[in-house]
């Protein structure tokens, strides 16, 4: 039989530790100018959101590429600039692709217009590494404060020699490094020495769409989804790229007779011949009929609490795993690979269970532990009440404010910049 919902009094319990007020309180602060580099929505974008959301009576966001973000941003109240022209696609985390010299003809002029931009600000936040590059190499312009959100661990598992190096130069011009986990600070003051002030934030992650998710049938949203009301059905959410371990998942499912997998995600930056082979894998015969793609979707507070388990199965070391927070608030047992950031947010055994990286028999044992309704709730549980307390928005927002506040009067931004 399916799980049931939980009882009406664990709905109870759940609100009621998800009701703390989730940001700070407003007052007179400093000009902020956010800079990204994406137009797409990812975790690094949903966090931006929410700090600029908070600070939207005072600051700006600036994206270097357009897409769905900007709309996001723009129906939330933040005011939204775009400044495009491919100038970052010469930024690259490897090589320098195709197009690189175009970009980098292009790189003066984007740097010089957000530079204008910043000059209007009293601090400038960048949220992603190609805006990190662009910040700073127009800081001798706009004379700002740089603050880099560091989301990102920065060895040579994501990032080539060259961008490793160019990091290390560039962060010289960094007043304070605000890292999303210590994984990432770790990574960052090995590469770039003890030259720049950093500070660990970990993200904050609203409870309340999980709370409404967990007032919902759980039996009735499967069905409204096409998804099987028996069996063991387990969730990965996330970008449908190899190293988010989408085909790991596979090979540990094709152990599980009886058991069913959901992706939930799409190839955003060109993937798409990745998605065609997880698709011809998911034909095959010990997979037929037992993967469900469902694509890019808003609703993943409630997909998250359709699932008996939720997976995130990253075969590199995650920066910090947002989608781990997410699976705790849902109150689902999470099942997660053991490196970087995801290790700072699950306590093995406890709130989740830990399995090494691109290991599908580890996988499948540790679901296979979970197909007791019994432990996945009472696991479930304690994930949900270890989520609200450790990563609230009111923490992050706050902390952020604090960093900025501290920035902008150590580094006197009353000094005027030159004409840009």
């Amino acid at each position: 039989m399916a799980e049931q919902d939980p009882p009406r009094m664990l709905h109870v319990n759940l609100l009621a530790h998800g009701t703390e007020a989730t940001r700070p309180a407003q007052s007179a602060r400093q000009r902020v100018l956010f800079v990204d580099q994406s137009g797409q929505i990812g975790g690094a974008q949903l966090s931006l959101l929410d700090i600029a959301r908070h600070r939207s009576h005072d600051s700006e966001v600036v994206l270097l590429d357009d897409g769905p973000f900007r709309e996001r941003l723009a129906a939330q109240g933040v005011r939204v600039h775009v400044e495009a022209g491919g100038a970052v696609g010469a930024l690259r985390q490897r090589g320098f692709g195709t197009g690189a010299l175009r970009g980098l003809l292009a790189l003066p002029s984007l740097v010089r217009r957000v530079a204008r931009r910043a000059a209007c600000a009293d601090v400038v936040y960048a949220n992603t590494q190609r805006a990190m590059a662009v910040c700073v190499l127009g800081k001798w312009l706009h004379r700002r404060p740089v603050v880099w959100h560091l989301r990102d661990i920065v060895d040579d598992s994501f990032f080539g020699r060259t961008q490793r190096i160019a990091i290390r130069l560039l962060s010289r011009g960094l007043t304070r490094v605000i890292a999303n986990s210590q994984a990432s600070a770790d990574a960052f003051r090995a590469l770039a020495g003890n030259g720049v002030p950093i500070e660990v934030v970990h993200n904050g992650i609203d409870p309340a769409p999980f709370d409404a998710a967990l007032l919902r049938d759980r039996l009735a949203l499967r069905v409204a989804n096409g998804l099987p009301s028996t069996g063991l059905l387990v969730g990965l959410f996330g970008r449908l790229t190899p190293w988010k371990g989408q085909r790991v998942l596979m090979e540990a499912v094709a152990r599980m007779p009886g058991a069913t997998m959901v992706l939930v995600g799409a190839p955003l930056f060109g993937e798409h011949t990745y998605e065609a082979a997880l698709r011809a894998r998911a034909a095959e015969p010990d997979l037929a009929g037992r993967v469900h793609f469902l694509g890019f979707r808003a609703d993943v507070a409630e997909l998250m609490h359709c699932m008996d388990v939720v997976v995130h199965a990253s075969v590199w070391a995650e920066p910090f795993g947002r989608v781990v927070v997410e699976g705790m608030l849902a109150a689902r047992p999470v099942v997660a690979t053991a490196a970087g950031g995801v290790k700072e947010i699950v306590d093995d055994g406890e709130t989740g269970i830990l399995v090494s990286p691109d290991d599908a028999p580890a996988l499948a044992s540790a679901l296979t532990r979970l197909a007791d309704e019994a432990e996945r709730d009472r696991m479930g549980v304690r994930a949900r009440a270890a989520a609200v307390a450790r990563f609230s928005p009111l923490a992050m927002l706050t902390a952020v404010d604090r960093i900025v506040a501290d920035v902008a009067g150590r580094d006197g931004v009353a000094q005027d910049a030159p004409a840009v």
